[in-house]
């Protein structure tokens, strides 16, 4: 089918050029339930125009129904908000502050602790204290001086003692 005459109205329709009866042959053609695909566009639109034709406007009283509520409501009091007040002490205000600081301290405290064995030449109590039992104290000369005359002062008062076994 031939659809030169439809697609020339279609493009006067657009610059505006189309009469009144020329209109109702479109709206006529479009309403047809096949049409050619390259017109479903165009049918879209007209379609729209078919459905938007039907639509209930407001009344001749809207204005006046419309400004009746808008006075309504600013005839009625209107509601005070109540807003509550708290008074905030200036320790309260600082306690982030006071918190912040405690965790800065706590913070610095756990580094300092953890740095402190490697600061002073940390020795392993173990170690040190096997390496210390396992001199051999042969004599009074491989002790240290406080050592030595602690020794040379016990012996002398075992020595002095009795050997009679008290029971």
């Amino acid at each position: 089918m031939d659809y030169k005459f439809i697609e020339q109205l279609v493009e006067r329709y657009f610059n505006a050029q189309t009469t009144l009866q020329e209109e109702e042959i479109l709206r006529i053609f479009f309403s047809q339930e096949e049409l050619p695909a390259d017109m479903e566009a165009v049918a879209a639109l007209f379609a729209l125009e078919q459905q938007e034709r039907y639509v209930e406007l407001p009344s001749d009283d809207f204005d006046a129904r419309m400004l009746a509520m808008v006075e309504e409501q600013q005839s009625e009091e209107p509601k005070m908000i109540t807003v509550k007040a708290r008074t905030i002490k200036f320790t309260q205000r600082l306690l982030p502050l006071f918190k912040a600081a405690a965790i800065v301290a706590i913070v610095l405290t756990l580094g300092n602790a953890a740095q402190a064995p490697w600061d002073r030449g940390y020795d392993d109590p173990k170690a040190e204290y096997a390496k210390y039992h396992q001199q051999p104290l042969d004599s009074a000369d491989d002790l240290q001086p406080m050592q030595a005359e602690n020794l040379t002062d016990s012996l002398q008062q075992t020595e002095a003692l009795p050997m009679t076994p008290t029971y």
